[in-house]
């Protein structure tokens, strides 16, 4: 066993991506595979994936393994995944945690703060300076969830049917959705979803698109979407005790590390009268830099351990 290496993974849905790092910062493999998506497929399958990633990197024995996975969204989930991680004997010490909590490390100079993640759906996590945390299900509309991209881009649509027909103001939109998909009217577009000849995931790409137009109705569905961003991210302040603390306010995913000025300007002024003391914080770099920084923390590594890791990492 090497006590001064980790394995550090970002399980995401679309992808997951694993890394061995030393206690210096040093990235001695990567490795990328499948999503890992336990609540489509069950635990056991998805531990595969990781069996698969640690196979191509040389499995071994190490000193920590820091995972953070989607589908960790409630308690035990968590548990029964920090069960599944630990029970592989990759390493004595294992921390397991939903993948936005990557992203918050990822974002940060120090070991707490807040993140919101938006990109297909939306989620926000935060760490207090004593450790406690705080989080929400994220199980989307059951759950009290709007935001990300498929519900963006279900709410434009939504505005453009009735622009078309005529039960709400007309919209950009209606060409915007049209021409997206090479259908002649957003009418066709409903009818190729009612039929499944368009699956209704596409409806995700329409995200950018709506952030560009510049009409009222576009303008709404991006208020209520920096609203919602801002929501999330102050209950999560008030919780922690950090409303008047200097911390980070991490924003990553797709549609936030687009910075579109109208999204960012909105929720840059919410948190300057919430949480004068937050800063709001873009992050690109991917999560998995995240896990690995976790890692470094496991290890109480010196900074310049944490800024190669940051550099070797961040492309």
């Amino acid at each position: 066993m090497d006590v001064n290496v980790a394995v550090a993974v970002d399980g995401g849905n679309s992808k997951t991506d694993l890394a061995v790092v030393s206690s210096a910062g040093a990235v001695l493999a990567r490795a990328r595979g499948e999503g890992f998506r336990p609540q489509v497929v069950g635990v056991p399958a998805a531990m595969k994936v990781l069996d698969d990633l640690l196979g191509q990197v040389g499995s071994g024995a190490f000193g920590h393994v820091a995972a953070f996975l989607a589908g960790a969204d409630l308690p035990e989930e968590e548990a029964a995944l920090q069960e599944a991680v630990a029970a592989r004997g990759w390493a004595p010490s294992v921390r397991v945690a939903n993948d936005t909590f990557a992203l918050l490390r990822a974002g940060t100079a120090r070991p707490y703060g807040v993140a919101v993640v938006c990109g297909t759906g939306i989620n926000c996590v935060g760490v207090a300076a004593d450790g406690r945390t705080t989080r929400f299900p994220a199980l989307g509309a059951i759950s009290g969830d709007w935001g990300g991209g498929e519900d963006v881009g279900r709410a434009a649509l939504w505005h453009a049917v009735r622009g078309e027909d005529g039960r709400g103001p007309r919209t950009v939109l209606e060409r915007v959705i049209s021409e997206h998909f090479g259908l002649p009217t957003v009418a066709a577009v409903v009818t190729s979803l009612h039929y499944g000849e368009l699956p209704a995931t596409r409806l995700r790409e329409l995200a950018p698109a709506v952030l560009a137009t510049e009409d009222p109705v576009a303008r709404g569905i991006v208020d209520r979407l920096a609203d919602e961003v801002l929501a999330m991210a102050v209950v999560a302040l008030r919780r922690l005790d950090l409303l008047g603390e200097p911390c980070e306010v991490v924003l990553g995913g797709g549609v936030l590390a687009s910075r579109q000025a109208r999204l960012f300007g909105r929720i840059e002024d919410g948190l300057a009268r919430a949480a004068p003391a937050a800063e709001p914080v873009v992050v690109t770099a991917p999560p998995l830099l995240g896990a690995a920084l976790s890692a470094l923390d496991h290890f109480a590594a010196a900074a310049e351990a944490r800024d190669r890791l940051r550099s070797e990492l961040s492309g």
